[in-house]
């Protein structure tokens, strides 16, 4: 109870510390607000100018130094992101001193470059930075990303050079170097707007109200940048409320959107919408470079982002071609078996729900290998595979003209036939089998291989391909019980498996309910014609179906685990049988059948032993 007591008095805490933390940037924030607010509104003879200068100053610092807190503070709470955040302060922080270095310069005219003209130029580095890195903050980049960023970037350098190409042919050559920068914030802005909904369509960012108010502090950023355009012919930089309400706002919503974790992004390799995004962004980088826009001195620039817009456009196609290639290769090497080289279970099944019901014939072949398992456990399992790709190539080689040949898994084949005549079906089935009985020459041994083959015609009524495979499962297993070599499906079989759960599950029970009797054979001295011994025999006394012999539940016995329980229960008969005859003054031996797995292990010896030193057997 204590220990509860203080987790959870820990959480309260903590819990009150990040509400704590949010009133305080919130309170910081309003006190911002208010305090621009009455610097704005205040009459323009109550202060000196000296002393708004200050004040205007003051209050610009603190409100920067707020959303540099709000950053950090974001920063330290999370790993993934902190890289990507402090990028983003580093953005803004070199605004700031770019902002701080213009008003304590007192600058009013138009000078290029300007004081603090370095630090906003430096500032978008970190903001184009900040967006780059969040989008994949939980693994490296890879190139693929960089490129696509380049080539919306550059597509939106283009057509924002395009847009400005009008403005510059109706001013003086006098102002065209101030003019190309004051172009040129409200290009970064834009530009950094455009990246934020490329990567929503490329699929690198969710769509959603974080992504919305990001796109929209730059938006805001770039409207607020353009107001130099306005007053470019007076040679004076443009000063009101609402242009530092606007800056304001703009960083106020980066950094806001900045703080908030972005949502997982659904369905991240939205492959259509990156390509429709890649394809305007090029044709917007090839028209750039068609246009000419004679002597304008955009000339060059656009150009130059033309070409490199192109230049990672088709870097960016050559490794869309490996990626397919190699996905390509992924696919065939995931429908591939590894030992044999066959199509394996999903690729049939693949191939098998790809062909529509009416599109002719078709019939499923499951081939197993009958005492596959004992060459696995007698001569090991790279001899078995061996065997296993000697019988893939012989049914290839043999048989491909007239079959496609799959390997499931295992010792299980699938052959696949456009044929629907179930008697031509069932010589096939023969000939499959006369193949494989053909000796098999492995490590100097010669083998022998059958095979037990299952027949499903696909019908009208067969909804998938699982069913099918099922069907040609069920019969399969009527043929390996037959020993009939192939067996076509038959819907009034398609019991045989649900009967073989059945028994398997009563077997459980009559051996748990003391269902089994043993019949003893006698073994007679043919010289002196005594009996000298007895072996005992299991049989199932079942409730509805009479005494059942061992071939009709020894096989359920051994497909459903059931051999040690039953060897058990035939030991503790024949040892008190044996007991009870010794009291009655008979002496002879009785010899019970058991597996041989059974004896190399499993606690079978270990009770026979104990058993018998119960009973008080004689050790003869």
């Amino acid at each position: 109870m204590p220990v509860s007591s203080a987790v959870s008095a820990r959480l309260r805490a903590l819990a009150a510390l990040r509400r704590i933390r949010h009133d305080w940037v919130c309170l910081a924030f309003a006190a911002m607000v208010v305090a621009g607010t009455v610097h704005e509104l205040l009459p323009p003879g109550l202060l000196g100018q000296q002393t708004r200068n200050v004040l205007f100053t003051a209050v610009v610092a603190a409100y920067f130094m707020a959303l540099l807190t709000c950053i950090v503070l974001s920063a330290i709470r999370t790993n993934d992101r902190r890289l990507a955040l402090l990028l983003l302060a580093a953005g803004v922080l070199l605004w700031a001193i770019g902002s701080a270095t213009l008003t304590v310069h007192k600058v009013s005219e138009i000078k290029f470059p300007a004081p603090g003209e370095s630090f906003f130029l430096a500032s978008y580095i970190g903001l184009a930075a900040f967006l780059l890195m969040e989008v994949s903050r939980r693994e490296r980049p890879a190139l693929g990303v960089w490129l696509e960023a380049a080539v919306v970037c550059g597509a939106a350098a283009c057509l924002a050079a395009l847009l400005a190409i009008p403005l510059s042919d109706a001013l003086d050559s006098a102002v065209m170097a101030p003019l190309l920068l004051a172009l040129l914030y409200p290009l970064l802005d834009f530009i950094l707007a455009i990246v934020v909904m490329g990567q929503v369509l490329l699929g690198q960012r969710a769509c959603g109200a974080r992504t919305a108010t990001l796109a929209g502090g730059f938006a805001l950023l770039a409207v607020a940048d353009s107001s130099f355009l306005l007053t470019i012919d007076s040679g004076t930089y443009a000063d009101s409320p609402a242009l530092h309400l606007a800056y304001g706002l703009s960083f106020a919503l980066i950094v806001g959107a900045a703080r908030r974790r972005p949502p997982e992004v659904l369905n991240r390799r939205d492959d259509r919408n990156r390509s429709r995004v890649l394809v305007v962004a090029a044709a917007v980088a090839i028209a750039a470079l068609v246009f000419d826009p004679g002597d304008d001195p955009f000339r060059l620039a656009i150009t130059l982002a033309a070409v490199l817009t192109l230049a990672a456009a088709g870097w960016r196609l050559v490794l869309a071609l490996r990626e397919a290639r190699g996905a390509a290769e992924a696919l065939r090497l995931s429908r591939t078996d590894e030992l044999t080289g066959l199509p394996n279970r999903r690729a049939v099944l693949q191939d098998l729900e790809a062909t529509p019901a009416n599109g002719g014939p078709l019939a499923l072949l499951l081939l197993d290998l009958d005492g596959f398992k004992e060459i696995n456990d007698s001569l090991g399992h790279a001899v078995g595979d061996r065997v296993l790709v000697q019988v893939a190539d012989r049914l290839r080689t043999r048989l491909g003209h007239q079959l496609d040949v799959a390997r499931l898994g295992g010792d299980e084949f699938a052959l696949t036939t456009r044929r629907s005549d179930p008697i031509g079906l069932t010589e096939l089935g023969r000939e499959v089998c006369a193949v494989l009985a053909e000796q098999i020459e492995v490590d100097g041994l010669e083998l022998s291989i059958s095979a037990s083959i299952g027949i499903a015609i696909r019908s009208a009524d067969t909804v998938s391909a699982s069913d099918l495979l099922r069907r040609a499962d069920v019969a399969m297993y009527e043929a390996k019980a037959n020993r009939a070599g192939s067996q076509l499906y038959e819907p009034s079989h398609d019991n045989f498996t649900r009967a073989r759960l059945r028994r398997g599950e009563q077997l459980r029970r009559g051996i748990r309910e003391g269902e089994l009797a043993l019949w003893y054979q006698p073994q007679v001295d043919a010289a002196t014609q005594q009996v000298i011994a007895v072996e005992a025999l299991v049989r199932w006394q079942h409730p509805t179906e009479g005494l059942l012999t061992p071939a009709t539940f020894l096989p359920e016995a051994r497909r459903y685990g059931l051999m040690p329980a039953l060897s058990l229960e035939v030991i503790r008969q024949a040892v008190a049988d044996a007991r009870r005859w010794i009291d009655e003054g008979l002496r002879f031996r009785v010899a019970v059948n058991c597996a041989p797995p059974e004896l190399l292990g499993g606690p079978l010896l270990a009770r026979l032993y104990e058993a018998m030193k119960a009973a008080e057997l004689p050790p003869d």
